[in-house]
């Protein structure tokens, strides 16, 4: 059984298509600047030549056609014919309090994506084009939303629930939702199989560390917490977001800049993090870690506060577990970024937990980077979110 997975931006749409036998991935690609001038298709089927299309895509339902006529091109495809894709999984990033887990799209499913795009206005938009245009590509072929607040909707109330009038929960479904649950529920379910860990009974926490980062704690699988909340603000220091700060904070700035909320939302989600605390150099890690090692002040406090952000959530959710079995990194910064994760691990000490610096040199392979005599497990798995919705997709089709 062959499943497109394809997970839409405003602007973009990436897809891979994977031969469910073997988890093969056979193609994948990327579509760039959608519905602005200088579109472009990136395809790549496996031991072919890379496929470069440049032409004007208007919406995402152009693009998902190119992106067949390139899995069904006779040098550069990899089927004969659209009928060979047994169904579609989308990324779907919100879905508010209604699903909790994946579920066939139908006209039911649609109106809860369109009713949340006030929780993701970003996402939701696209990722319910990228559907209807896959319902328009191919009619009658199966589409599966994969949400990415699925595994965050788990938590108990305890963790899930903010310490404000219940009538808002009830009026508005203001609640932490966590985000980056596709790529969570993957690694935590990934790092029992690898530790030989007690599947049921398995005290996980997940750091996934990129431009946008967070950490989950979670027994058996399932989520106990995770870091981010109603929006992916909340939680770690990032690449320029705040993370976690004084919700007063945004009312003193309104005052003494004479900006209304959501100027200074934007500043939080777009200038802030490692940026704004580098005092502007990047928001990328290696930049700022480039100008740390220069001597820049700035830059070096911005990565020792997101090592600390990072290691306190860890020892938060050590207690929330009551334990932990495994610690596991994954995502660009968590799977590449060798001083960052030793530079954690240097906090967990208390945890008997030992690094070994020559594995620690791995990257972006799956590798167990702590001593034998390491109380702790702690790995590295790169993170897979296409597999896990076309696994999840496959549960709902087959």
């Amino acid at each position: 059984m062959k499943i497109l997975v394809i997970n839409c931006g405003s602007s973009s749409l990436k897809y891979q298509l994977i031969d469910m036998e073997n988890e093969e991935v056979l193609a994948k690609g990327l579509c760039e600047r959608i519905g602005i001038e200088g579109s472009n298709l990136s395809h790549k089927a496996a031991g072919k030549e890379e496929l470069e299309v440049k032409k004007e895509m208007p919406n995402h339902t152009v693009a998902i056609k190119m992106v067949m006529d390139a899995l069904v091109d006779p040098e550069y495809g990899v089927i004969k014919d659209t009928s060979e894709i047994s169904a579609v999984g989308h990324r779907v990033l919100h879905a508010g309090t209604v699903y909790s887990d994946s579920i066939v799209v139908n006209e039911d499913v649609k109106k809860v994506i369109r009713d949340c795009f006030d929780l993701g206005p970003l996402h939701n938009p696209a990722n319910l084009m990228g559907i209807e245009a896959c319902e328009e590509a191919m009619p009658g072929t199966p589409n599966v939303a994969v949400f990415d607040t699925a595994f965050g909707m788990k938590m108990p109330e305890k963790a899930s629930l903010y310490a404000i009038p219940y009538e808002y929960y009830e009026k508005y479904s203001i609640r932490r939702y966590g985000f980056h649950g596709t790529s969570h529920s993957y690694v935590s379910k990934e790092a029992i199989k690898y530790c030989e860990l007690d599947p049921e009974k398995a005290k996980v926490i997940v750091c996934h560390l990129g431009n946008g980062a967070s950490v989950s704690a979670s027994i058996g699988g399932k989520c106990v917490d995770t870091s981010m909340g109603l929006t992916p603000l909340e939680g770690l220091i990032m690449g320029t977001r705040s993370g976690d700060i004084d919700p007063a904070v945004v009312q003193f700035i309104c005052n003494k800049e004479g900006k209304d909320v959501n100027e200074v939302l934007n500043i939080l989600n777009k200038k802030s993090g490692i940026l704004g605390m580098s005092g502007g150099v990047s928001s990328d890690f290696r930049d700022v870690q480039k100008a740390q090692g220069e001597g820049n002040h700035k830059a070096d406090v911005a990565i020792q506060a997101f090592i600390y952000r990072v290691a306190k959530y860890i020892g938060a959710y050590v207690a929330a577990m009551n334990g932990v079995d495994a610690i596991v990194f994954t995502a660009g910064v968590g799977e590449n970024d060798k001083p960052i994760r030793g530079a954690v691990c240097e906090y967990l000490g208390y945890l008997g937990i030992e690094i070994d610096p020559e594995i620690n040199k791995a990257r972006g392979k799956r590798v167990t980077i702590s001593t034998p005599e390491s109380k702790v497990k702690v790995c590295v798995i790169p993170t897979n979110e296409e597999l896990s919705i076309a696994r999840e997709t496959l549960a709902l089709v087959k």
